[in-house]
């Protein structure tokens, strides 16, 4: 496989002070393996696919996730995530309008949804949206040392 940056995002849903996050699988076959994220809580997103608009690939993802539909999405955030073998650029997005219940639609993937507050998210957490959620909290889109 070529290596090469891909685009990828998140999406931050926040009601109140609580942030929507699934727990994705064990079995890294499963959970997605890019970033090597099994077994760690995460944000609803995914990948860009050709020729789509950043903000449809993540109401897609939103969708195909959860079940939920949103809108007034707003970049809050944008991220270097590489690991040995793969890179990708995470657009980070902040929604606070959105409708439904989080329902597993992809069980393979994720197998469970919940929301956390931002002063006791989960220990274990997939970086990519723990970053998003740091970024958040620093008012920072970006940070070169993250």
């Amino acid at each position: 496989m070529a290596k090469i940056a891909r685009v990828g995002f998140g999406l931050m849903l926040l009601d109140k002070d609580k942030v929507l996050l699934g727990r994705r699988n064990d079995d890294p076959v499963k959970a997605g393996r890019l970033l090597h994220g099994e077994g760690t809580w995460t944000m609803p997103g995914g990948k860009l696919d050709f020729g789509e608009k950043l903000h449809e690939g993540a109401l897609r993802e939103l969708k195909e996730e959860t079940g939920m539909d949103a809108g007034g999405l707003e970049v809050i955030s944008v991220t270097d995530d590489i690991v040995y073998d793969s890179h990708f650029v995470t657009i980070g997005f902040l929604c606070r309008n959105f409708k439904g219940q989080p329902n597993v639609m992809e069980p393979d993937e994720i197998v469970e949804w919940s929301w956390f507050s931002l002063d006791e998210l989960p220990e274990k957490m997939y970086p990519p949206s723990l970053k998003i959620v740091k970024h958040y909290m620093k008012k920072v889109i970006y940070d070169a040392d993250d």
